[in-house]
């Protein structure tokens, strides 16, 4: 026999269900709907534990995904685990997902916390990796693309210090409408060493570029993980990268540097005015030999030139030449639009649609 018992401070009026590897983590399943024993007081006794020849995990929602339980980060937590299920487990959920937005909560994606600290072997640093898998994902044997997004902490959580792109509520309404099958790898920035680590090259102002080995660790170490731990369609026509300013930026590079493993290009407000060079990479792209996408976006409000700076990378690539049909290049520019994370999640859909049509 197990009994979860939970406690919550920050408590609602909505259920509190359990789902797991007991249920192949259906939510709202009335079977395991938590006893409310008073505020933020929930308890739980499995008289038999369902055995399915799996690890016992599970996780508190309130109704669904799009309700789940937050760490004290305002991030989704791994999954609890057991080894053995049995006697009384106290637990803590300090805070839940709001649902918001125009889109069914039964589309919410899986967000999952790869590592809080994940190596980064040729930085010397660790880092935390989560990723958005669609919503059906563990009712599947489906393999899905990826699409690798720089600025993990700005693309979901609702407290982002810069603001939020939203991304899992617009994957969920792509999946309520046909769209957005695919893997969203968010890899979070380095705080004060950000802008290091996402330039390619030295600048006198700022120093020592460390984009190069950042390159190599979405390439050599991210990658490989993510391709063993899910089932992702590893190949170069389904693997995508993608980012905005500095982020764009590092995007680029990453795919310039490594043609061989990226086909899409997601690239918002990109960083160009940091280094020149950048415009003189796209030769690479002289070797690709299989189609290639590039989503490049830029408002017109943003300053440092961008729309100017967004035109002339697509002139630089062009002019490098590919075979007929190879390269599609869609530059997309609103004239009244400015540098931050709102706008850039408005055009997430629109660009992760056109990467991802095959």
């Amino acid at each position: 026999m197990l009994t979860l018992d939970l406690f919550t401070p920050n408590d609602d009026v909505r259920p509190v269900f359990l789902t797991g590897s007991f249920n192949d983590w259906t939510t709202r399943d009335e079977r395991f709907k938590m006893m409310k024993l008073k505020e933020g007081h929930y308890q739980y006794t499995f008289r038999e534990i369902p055995v399915n020849g799996e690890p016992f995990e599970y996780k508190y929602v309130k109704g669904g995904w799009e309700a789940e339980e937050l760490g004290h980060d305002g991030h989704p937590p791994t999954n609890r685990r057991m080894e053995k299920p049995r006697g009384k487990v106290a637990d803590i959920v300090p805070r839940w997902k709001q649902h918001s937005g125009a889109y069914d909560p039964g589309f919410y994606p899986d967000i999952r916390v790869v590592a809080k600290r994940f190596n980064v072997p040729q930085l010397r640093r660790r880092r935390r990796i989560s990723v958005l898998l669609p919503w059906n994902y563990e009712l599947s044997d489906k393999r899905y693309p990826v699409l690798y997004l720089q600025d993990g902490q700005n693309l979901f959580e609702q407290d982002a210090p810069f603001g939020t792109w939203g991304v899992d509520q617009k994957l969920a309404y792509m999946a309520q409408h046909g769209k957005g099958d695919v893997i969203v790898v968010a890899i979070d920035h380095g705080g004060k060493e950000r802008i290091k680590e996402f330039s390619p090259y030295n600048t006198h102002k700022w120093g020592e570029g460390l984009g190069q080995e950042y390159a190599r660790f979405l390439v050599e170490t991210l990658k490989p993980y993510i391709d063993q731990q899910f089932r992702t369609l590893p190949d170069r026509a389904h693997t995508g990268v993608g980012g905005s300013s500095m982020g764009g930026l590092i995007s680029i590079y990453a795919g310039l540097m490594f043609p061989q493993v990226y086909s899409k290009f997601m690239i918002f407000s990109p960083s160009l005015w940091l280094t020149p060079r950048i415009y003189f990479e796209p030769m690479h792209f002289a070797h690709f030999s299989t189609p290639t996408r590039i989503y490049l976006y830029g408002g017109g409000k943003e300053g440092s030139n961008m729309v100017a700076n967004a035109k002339k990378f697509k002139v630089a690539v062009e002019k490098r030449g590919m075979p007929p049909g190879l390269l599609q290049f869609r530059l997309e520019i609103d004239p009244n639009g400015r540098h931050n994370e709102s706008r850039w999640g408005q055009e997430f859909p629109k660009a992760a649609e056109w990467l991802y049509t095959f």
